[in-house]
């Protein structure tokens, strides 16, 4: 760097605040003359001797550190970490930038502040920065800056930095960044959008195949009564997006077979989900159902939080009538956590009727209402039919999710008796990781994507979501086999279990996925002792 930097403490500024300095440059014999003085603000009080001590009087942190004890028990393992149903990517987000806030140089409010001194430098004199350290705070090097501007609070949910205070941190910033950067990076990669149909590898959706199976889904679905079986047949290995919505109402038995009937009991059972609304929905704030408005209340901003359509006001409003009314028309469950979930593919695909692209990031207030409402209406009475198969899940003390646990306890057990007994070993129950698994149906495990691909299965297969539901599970366990026997301890093997890396998962890894589960079901579906110990 050319020019001269001068550096003055706190304690050597005595008079006035303004001290004049005189920086020499190689590139001019001209003396440039400097106004060096100490700045304050809502974050850089001025010094209360009274209030605050020395910074040189602080206590030093210690240097040795203690072995913390690991948990040996699940109970002492869930008070000492937060559970990750519900830690979101935003809250985890939020925890990481406290994170860089605490190592930053960049003292918090409570400490007492230096006075920062305002250098005016020439652009000869400038350094480029780092790219990584660009990325992270903007660094201003106009040489016409000469104000610092200082934010009175945090501004967009982030602490603004002054230039100043980056320029004399430069330093202990990089040491920062080295540290930043060997943490892994969250990839972006679209969630619901274009690849909805693609490999993870990002393959074109219609190939010559794709374009016969589609002709084949359309031929079935114009005939005057659908073959629902074959229809069951060509769904098994995934639908394609053009005809997916209306091959999802056909296999969960929303609409009929024949096809001149559609069309009058889709009017019909439109016109029956507003009138619960207008019959049932101004009760959310009576005293028995106040509870169970609330909840659901709370839980739908936790659902699928990366994808920005399901954070719009009246998405949220959508989902919070879907799931009341189903609530108060099954009072034998209720709403139980986790069943907010279950509405996302069904809304996600019958929006996509009218998106082509970019369902994620799409505004639905664009829609005509009546094309909300017939959304809204179709979600509401095909998630019914799903958990009318299902709803031992979310009875009192959830009993199917306790029985599926179990046997998919015995199932691993006899499929691969390694993992079972490192689970033994580790003292993890199934019931830990498995009961998100089984309560949500792998939708927390998998992107949005590659759930839709997975239910294309489902709705095909004979007691989908119920009894092959199990099997997937199982291959899905195994999958992971050498990276859960690498784990030699209780914490590290559950928070595996419950983050895989399935971020870039799509249509081929879900097949390869299918394929196996169906595997194991054709082995052990009528064979209970086969490989039993």
């Amino acid at each position: 760097m050319h020019g001269a930097l001068l550096m003055m403490a706190p304690g050597n500024i005595s008079g006035k605040r303004a001290v004049h300095a005189t920086v020499a440059t190689q590139h001019t014999s001209a003396f440039l003359s400097l106004s060096l003085q100490p700045v304050y603000g809502a974050q850089h009080p001025p010094l209360d001797p009274r209030r605050h001590r020395p910074l040189k009087d602080a206590p030093k942190a210690s240097s040795v550190h203690t072995k913390s004890k690991k948990p040996s028990t699940f109970h002492e393992f869930a008070r000492s970490t937060n559970d990750a149903w519900d830690i979101d990517d935003e809250e985890d987000d939020g925890m990481f930038s406290l994170k860089q806030l605490s190592s930053s140089p960049v003292q918090s409010r409570s400490m007492p502040q230096t006075p920062c001194l305002k250098i005016i430098k020439t652009p000869e004199d400038t350094e480029p920065l780092p790219p990584t350290l660009d990325r992270q705070e903007p660094i201003s090097t106009n040489p016409n800056q000469d104000r610092l501007d200082i934010e009175s609070g945090p501004a967009n949910g982030r602490v603004v930095k002054s230039s100043s205070d980056a320029q004399l941190n430069v330093n202990a910033a990089r040491n920062t960044l080295q540290k930043q950067q060997s943490l892994p990076v969250r990839p972006i990669v679209p969630l619901v959008a274009r690849i909805s149909d693609q490999n993870a590898s990002g393959a074109p959706p219609m190939t010559v195949r794709e374009k016969t199976r589609l002709d084949k889904f359309k031929q079935l679905l114009a005939s005057p009564n659908t073959d629902l079986e074959e229809l069951r047949k060509h769904s098994w290995s995934g639908i394609p997006r053009e005809v997916r919505p209306v091959t999802w109402r056909l296999l969960s038995g929303y609409l009929p077979a024949n096809r001149e009937r559609r069309d009058l009991v889709l009017q019909r059972k439109r016109e029956e989900y507003f009138g619960f609304i207008e019959q049932y929905y101004h009760s959310r704030t009576d005293e028995n159902h106040r509870d169970t408005y609330r909840q659901i209340h709370i839980d739908i901003p936790r659902t699928n939080p990366l994808i920005p359509l399901f954070q719009q006001p009246l998405v949220q409003e959508v989902f919070e009538r879907i799931l009341f009314i189903w609530a108060i028309r099954h009072p034998a469950s209720g709403y139980v956590q986790g069943i907010n979930d279950l509405v996302t593919p069904f809304f996600v695909v019958f929006l996509s009727e009218f998106v082509e692209e970019d369902v994620e990031n799409f505004e639905m207030a664009s829609l005509p209402l009546d094309t909300q409402r017939n959304i809204e209406a179709d979600s509401f009475w095909c998630m019914s039919k799903l958990l009318d198969g299902i709803q031992d899940n979310y009875t009192f003390a959830q009993p199917g999710i306790q029985i599926k646990v179990k046997a998919l306890e015995e199932l691993v057990s006899r499929i691969d008796e390694d993992v079972h007994v490192h689970f033994q070993k580790c003292e993890v129950e199934y019931l830990q990781f498995a009961f998100r698994w089984m309560n949500n149906l792998l939708m927390r495990e998998l992107p949005l994507r590659c759930t839709i691909r997975l239910w294309d299965t489902y709705q095909a297969e004979s007691e989908g979501f119920s009894h092959f539901h199990l099997y997937v599970c199982s291959a899905f366990l195994i999958k992971w086999r050498k990276e859960i026997l690498s784990m030699v301890d209780f914490q590290s093997l559950l928070m595996l279990l419950q983050n895989l890396p399935t971020i870039h998962w799509g249509n081929e890894e879900v097949g390869l996925l299918l394929a196996e589960a169906y595997r194991l079901k054709y082995m052990f579906a009528d064979a209970p002792s086969h490989y039993k110990r």
